[in-house]
């Protein structure tokens, strides 16, 4: 288990523990009540230990005592041995003991002269009378409880069971799915399962050298969620270098120790079974059909009792897929050689795994075993199994005797990766393409994979010197490659990128309907084409996910939101069914931008959720930095100030402000409007000031326009009008082409609250009340709002208050809290007394709770909500189980009671 610095309180600064929140929370919560025990149950390497000196760290620090034993596999057979170890410190206490009680105990560790038979309730008596006779509380540590001897262990858990109303708490834990004998009845247990995808990439980013590319995938695929496997996997992964694809990555002692010491004491029988599984990656069909010397299920049982398989049928289920690795590596090259040939012959009609076990089995260049595997790579892109056609590839490429080839199919394997959202492995296969190749079409496609991935880090300028040479050289790659060129080009802000992509976009052959062509021209020139833009975006059909993300992305460019969210919904459906979530982070960015422009801010949680998970995995710079800017957004709106400014501070922290300005801006905008909800309006000018240069243009050509509305408001409440003016007049004098009506609108409110007040109304009219405003909710009400106070301070309450009303409701509706207190001020000044809204049923929840319960209540199942938040099934139905109860409900068809407006949106 990994620690980092964050608000847990652990004392001593050791700070939090990755993934175990909930856990540390229901362990320290004995500290807080003690009278009571807990047992910590997992698997090895879970962290209990962790957890176990968490507690005692805390504990020790708040003026408790600490006893602590230590379960040994030498000492099990030791009675009472374990018992001794732990109260050893205190055994001074001893004579305190009524005479029985302290007979017994002294007699069960050897201490009395005289032998004296074991009395299991007097030594239970004893140990607990000795636990509860102190001045200060008591936390009674033991640690790897499944090698206590069973004295020791019927003493403590007699204890345990009696330790209410006495200042005594105790922490245990086990390896395994159940404590240990005594301690499984009476005693509540916390399960440590594996962590989830973004806590795994979380220890692997805190490792001094974390493993990057296919390296991190292999290390998050062996270690399962495994805290301890995924540190040490990381360091052998670094440590080893690249190894040829489909390898197992080597097992470092301490990890041997753990998940495969017992192999070695199998019968030799039991041992070619198990590696015949591990090479077969446990299906039993392919191992029993390898031969009549697999059929002997007999010959299992010893593993079985040893606890490293279990056969259900159709799998031989290892323990943990380390047993399976250590198993594997454990047999010498030549017997793993066999069993895969021995596999592969056995599953001639299969032959995708057939290929697979051949090239296991080679020992060198084998143009039979590639064109094989270049086959199977050719059906899983079929299928959508864009991750397994990148493998393939990758070892078709290393089994490849004629250089040409190998180039081509590490070019093709870059290509599948892209699909992945594994940014490092797409560099790493494409970079070993030029070596070997002077092909052009070959190295075309290798620069479109790497410019695709730079596309998707900080370093703009870097992926542009790539991709604009790549779309200039033509071929069927080149149009991908200036798509990608322009999303650099958005994010850069820079003049010369936007033109650069513009002009190589001139002289390139696309229809004006082409929806790369309409996303290259949005994203570079939104205002100068906007009506050809329109156009074009109106007769655009496609059913390709990735032009409808592009389309989808034009859209929202345009602030055609209700298409964009239509568009990208779509994107995103179309490449879930093709396996191709991976690559879509931007998307889901997006997406979330659009939800959140249009007021459906629990669904642009959603979409932000999914797309960290993607950033965190894929280790994707741009979409890790869009998401901090992006709930720095939704926090500031909702009134969380605090945590806005925080993921705002973050989102820059993750850039090159000067070179990134498109999330700089929304980073800036988003504490800017922190600020403005905490009424602290010199610092809300300063943030949206920073939106725009020196002499008042703007510093990014797109993004800066939404923030005009809000500068102009804190303007005006801090003496800056003139200087506001400039910068408005500035900014719409040098737009050339069309503005968006809702860009027409933020400057119409600008205009209202900058201009002299007798000449405000005309312009406070158009951002209030043009029917076209509705579709940008927020905005909306924020004009009303401003209207409504320049109306109060004209002494016209009358015409104020059906737009205070209207702006309270929206406010309210959204979550605005900041915004709904002052439009709440503004009614009661205007004479109006209102009733007290309701609570939000949610508001107990956590955000990921709330995002569960909410797609819930629209009748997602729990595979479904997984799949959209990037979680495990298991982990959702948690959530829920543990909502359910601060909701007020017991099953799952209560959630449209509470949640109607979630209920029916779909």
């Amino acid at each position: 288990m990994i620690r980092e610095t964050g608000s847990f309180p652990v004392r001593g600064g050791a700070g939090e523990i990755v993934g175990r929140q909930r856990e540390l929370t229901e362990v320290f919560a004995l500290l807080h009540a003690p009278g009571r025990a807990l047992v910590v149950v997992g698997e090895p390497g879970m962290g209990k230990s962790t957890l176990l000196d968490a507690a005692a760290e805390q504990a020790s620090g708040s003026g408790w005592q600490v006893l602590r034993a230590d379960g040994s596999e030498r000492e099990t057979a030791l009675a009472f041995a374990a018992l001794h170890q732990l109260l050893r410190p205190i055994l001074s206490g001893v004579d305190r003991l009524p005479t029985r009680q302290r007979s017994a105990l002294l007699g069960a560790f050897g201490m009395e002269d005289e032998p004296v038979a074991p009395d299991r309730l007097l030594i239970g008596m004893a140990v607990l009378t000795l636990l509860s006779d102190r001045e200060q509380p008591l936390l009674v540590v033991v640690d790897d409880a499944q090698w206590i001897d069973r004295g020791s262990l019927d003493a403590l858990a007699f204890a345990a069971r009696r330790l209410d109303g006495v200042p005594v708490a105790l922490l245990a834990a086990a390896r395994g799915r159940s404590a240990p004998p005594g301690l499984d009845t009476g005693v509540p247990a916390v399960t440590l399962g594996p962590l989830a995808p973004d806590e795994a990439n979380r220890i692997l980013d805190l490792q001094p050298d974390p493993p990057a590319g296919r390296a991190r995938l292999d290390v998050l695929s062996h270690a399962a969620g495994n805290p301890l496997a995924l540190v040490e996997l990381s360091r052998t992964a670094v440590a080893a270098g690249p190894a040829p694809c489909g390898n197992a990555l080597p097992l470092t002692a301490r990890l041997e120790a753990i998940f495969a010491a017992d192999v070695a004491d199998l019968p030799a029988t039991t041992r070619r079974l198990l590696l015949l599984a591990s090479a077969a990656d446990g299906d039993l069909a392919h191992v029993l059909a390898a031969g009549p010397a697999a059929t002997d299920l007999a010959d299992w049982l010893p593993a079985e009792r040893a606890g490293l398989v279990h056969l259900d049928g159709r799998q031989a289920r290892f323990r943990h897929p380390l047993v399976r690795s250590g198993i594997y590596q454990a047999a010498s090259f030549a017997e793993r050689r066999a069993a895969h040939l021995t596999l592969a012959e056995a599953l001639q009609d299969q032959p995708d795994r057939r290929a697979w076990h051949l090239a296991a089995a080679s020992a060198g260049p084998d143009e039979s075993v590639a064109a094989a595997l270049e086959a199977t790579a050719d059906r899983a892109r079929q299928r959508g199994g864009y991750a397994a056609a990148a493998r393939a590839l990758e070892r078709a490429a290393e089994l490849s005797p004629d250089p040409a080839d190998r180039a081509r199919r590490l070019a093709l394997g870059a290509d599948a990766a892209t699909f992945t959202g594994q940014l490092g492995w797409v560099q790493e296969l494409a970079a070993r393409v030029p070596p070997h190749t002077s092909d052009p079409a070959v190295l075309a496609l290798a620069a479109h994979s790497t410019g695709w991935a730079l596309s998707q880090t900080t370093r703009h300028r870097a992926a542009l010197a790539v991709l604009l040479p790549a779309a200039a050289t033509g071929g069927q790659h080149a149009a991908v490659a200036l798509v990608n060129a322009a999303l650099a080009a958005y994010h850069a802000g820079e003049e010369p990128a936007r033109h650069d992509v513009l002009r190589a976009a001139s002289r390139m052959p696309l229809p004006a309907d082409n929806p790369w062509r309409i996303w290259i021209v949005a994203a570079t020139d939104p205002f100068g084409q906007r009506e050809d833009l329109l156009a074009s975006l109106a007769k655009a059909r496609t059913d390709n996910p990735l032009e409808l993300g592009a389309l989808g992305a034009a859209a929202w460019t345009l602030d055609e939101t209700a298409q964009a969210v239509d568009l990208l919904e779509a994107a995103i459906e179309g490449r879930r069914a093709a396996g191709a979530l991976g690559g879509s982070g931007s998307t889901f960015v997006c997406l979330g931008r659009a939800y959140a422009d249009q007021g459906r801010w629990d669904e642009a949680e959603t979409a932000v959720a999914a797309a960290a998970a993607i950033a965190a995995e894929g280790q994707v710079e741009l979409v890790a930095a869009g998401t901090l800017s992006l709930e720095a957004s939704l926090l500031a709106v909702r009134g969380d100030t605090a945590a806005a400014r925080d993921k705002a501070a973050a989102a820059l922290a993750a850039i090159d402000p000067r070179q990134s300005r498109a999330i700089a801006g929304r980073a800036r905008h988003a504490a800017g409007l922190a600020a403005s909800a905490d009424g602290d309006h010199e610092l809300a000018y300063e943030h949206f000031r920073t939106l725009f240069t020196r002499d008042g243009d703007p510093d990014h050509f797109h993004g800066s326009w939404y923030a005009v509305a809000d500068l102009a408001a804190a303007a005006a409440r801090t003496g800056r009008r003139d200087q506001a003016c400039e910068i408005l007049d500035r900014l719409t004098g040098a737009v050339t082409g069309g503005l968006s009506t809702r860009l027409i609108l933020l400057t119409e409110r600008a205009r209202a609250l900058l201009v002299e007040v007798d000449d405000a109304e005309p312009h406070f009219l158009r951002a209030a009340t043009d029917p076209d405003g509705t579709r940008w909710p927020f905005e909306r009400a924020q004009a009303e709002l401003e209207y409504a106070q320049w109306l109060r301070r004209r002494r016209r309450g009358g015409d104020a208050r059906p737009l205070l009303l209207a702006a309270l409701e929206t406010f309210r509706r959204l979550g605005a809290r900041g915004w709904t207190a002052l439009a709440h001020a503004e009614l009661r000044a205007s004479g109006v007394s209102l009733v007290a809204a309701e609570p939000d049923a949610l508001a107990d929840l956590t955000p990921q709770q709330q995002q569960i319960i909410r797609l819930a209540a629209r009748g997602l199942t729990n595979k479904e909500i997984a799949e959209q938040l990037f979680l495990s099934p298991r982990t959702v139905a948690t959530h829920l189980y543990r909502s359910f109860p601060k909701l007020g409900i017991t099953a799952r068809a209560q959630l449209r009671d509470i949640l109607p407006a979630q209920g029916e949106r779909e």
